[in-house]
């Protein structure tokens, strides 16, 4: 089992028109709901957390800034903005220092990853053996793995990382059909995310909604 969660994003920014969107999707079965860190203004990423929460849903900020400074200020607006989970991000120990006491649960990216769209870089040893070393970090929850934007054996780094900590694993980028769902399920993903591929309606049906409830009633799916 696998948890579904939705990300507002298409090619790692927030959409311009999240909030309607989200609208759109009150009436589905889910309970994650997340967007990026970029795209949005402050105040209109406070509008949509706060509707999120008022649905009872859960709601995770991925943090995809590329630089030491934006990626820290963009930890401090998690903070500000109270949502749930902060995924992303590479620089763990100071993000950690300033989530700790907040209740927020923090997923770093595992590996090295460059770049926006983010891409993971590295051998799966290299990845594997960052992923342990954040899980040993007091404050990392779980890990955020770019599995699909990964050029190699995305089933075995995942499968790897997975087997290498005893913290949740989130496989997140580039989900774009079920046998990348059914795989990260196969591999002991604690989760996966699904976004751009929402917006290109890659799942073959439209709205958006639609699209949602049919990943949500496969086999294996959880809220």
């Amino acid at each position: 089992m696998s948890r579904f969660i939705l990300m507002l994003t298409h090619s790692d920014r927030t959409v311009a028109d999240a909030h309607a969107v989200y609208q759109g999707l009150r009436g589905c079965r889910l309970d994650c709901v997340g967007f990026k860190d970029i795209g949005l203004p402050m105040e209109d990423l406070a509008t949509l957390t706060q509707a999120i929460h008022d649905d009872g849903r859960t709601v995770m900020l991925e943090v995809v800034s590329s630089t030491r400074e934006t990626e820290l200020a963009s930890i401090q607006a998690a903070v500000e903005l109270g949502v749930d989970y902060v995924l992303g991000g590479r620089h763990a120990a100071e993000a950690a220092a300033l989530l700790r006491g907040t209740g927020i649960r923090y997923f770093p990216f595992a590996g090295h990853t460059v770049g926006h769209p983010t891409r993971l870089v590295g051998s799966i040893d290299e990845i594997v053996a960052d992923a342990q070393a954040l899980a040993a970090i007091e404050g990392v929850h779980g890990l955020d793995l770019l599995a699909y934007r990964f050029d190699g054996n995305v089933p075995e780094l995942t499968r790897r990382v997975v087997q290498a900590v005893n913290i949740p694993v989130i496989a997140a980028g580039s989900i774009d059909r079920l046998e990348r769902i059914e795989a990260m399920q196969a591999a002991g993903a604690w989760g996966f995310t699904v976004g751009s591929a929402l917006f290109d309606a890659t799942f073959a049906v439209d709205p958006i909604a639609a699209q949602v409830n049919w990943i949500l009633a496969q086999e294996g799916v959880e809220v």
